[in-house]
């Protein structure tokens, strides 16, 4: 298992609980973007914390030396790994109007 996948399954499991509840909400979001905007961006700002501290863990070491490059590549990797199990989650924040 690559290290970014090791990473992404302690996260989960570390706050499956969290998860959990953001699953849920997802899912109704996904369902109808308006009427659960307002709680999908609530609970989406906790959980984008989970997973940049995350990423910040998985990718602080080698920012430092020659490997910044590398570190870009596998912070997308990461998150890509993220968007398979929540693909909405880059609409975090997003306001729908009209």
């Amino acid at each position: 298992m690559t290290k970014y996948a090791k990473v992404f399954q302690e996260m989960i499991q570390k706050h499956k609980t969290d998860f959990e509840s953001f699953a849920k909400i997802h899912d109704l979001y996904r369902l109808d973007k308006r009427k659960y905007q307002d709680e999908f961006n609530l609970e989406g700002e906790y959980i984008m914390e989970i997973i940049r501290s995350y990423e910040k863990r998985l990718c602080s070491q080698m920012e430092k030396g020659s490997n910044s490059v590398f570190s870009a590549k596998l912070a997308d990797k990461f998150l890509d790994t993220v968007r398979t199990v929540f693909p909405l989650i880059d609409f975090i924040g997003s306001k729908i109007t009209s």
